[in-house]
């Protein structure tokens, strides 16, 4: 049954990864904008003062304008930095901070890191996904980083997962860690999907 799982959540994320590498750079430009302009319209509404995002790499739906103008703005921004034990270290983004190559090649703040314990403290989380399913299940690219984040957190706030629209599917495969979103962010819209807990 797990070696099943394993092979369904494989196929899902070489097709979802072939679709993603397909898009043009106009449409990839196109989408950084959308996504920019749903994040605002979130963050707003929610009232955020102090959230956590990811640095988009290059094939997914661009955060980086948004993280930008968010500590333009006063937002607190929290971004991620692997860590060889599959914990998840944060820093807080600065408007000129310098981006890495972080442990599995993903653009990563440089500089001083705050413990895993950090992102207890923010009002929002923005995370990244392959693909998110009706009932909030979410299918990541498989180093489980974010579920252990979000399975950890006590009182944990809302989380949306930031995907292209043919993203947003009728079912992903799941597995007893998998970890549920609350809703997701696409180019064109923002839909909450579950209450998380």
């Amino acid at each position: 049954m797990a070696d099943a799982l394993d092979n369904a959540k494989r196929a899902m994320r070489a097709d979802l990864r072939e679709r993603r590498h397909q898009r043009s750079a106009a449409a990839l430009e196109a989408a950084s904008e959308g996504v920019h302009e749903q994040l605002d319209r979130l963050v707003e509404s929610l009232g955020v003062r102090s959230m956590s995002c990811f640095l988009s790499t290059t094939t997914e739906p661009g955060t980086r304008s948004f993280v930008t103008d968010a500590v333009r703005r006063g937002i607190r921004v929290l971004l991620p930095v692997t860590r060889a034990d599959g914990l998840l270290d944060w820093a807080v983004a600065d408007e000129d901070g310098e981006v890495v190559e972080g442990l599995f090649g993903l653009p990563e703040p440089a500089g001083e890191t705050l413990s895993p314990m950090a992102v207890g403290e923010v009002d929002l989380l923005v995370i990244p996904a392959a693909a998110v399913d009706r009932t909030g299940m979410r299918l990541g690219w498989g180093r489980g980083y974010f579920d252990k984040t979000l399975g950890s957190m006590e009182g944990c706030p809302p989380v949306y997962a930031v995907i292209f629209d043919s993203e947003l599917v009728d079912d992903v495969p799941r597995d007893v860690h998998d970890q549920p979103v609350t809703g997701v962010v696409t180019p064109t819209r923002t839909v909450t999907l579950s209450a998380r807990r």
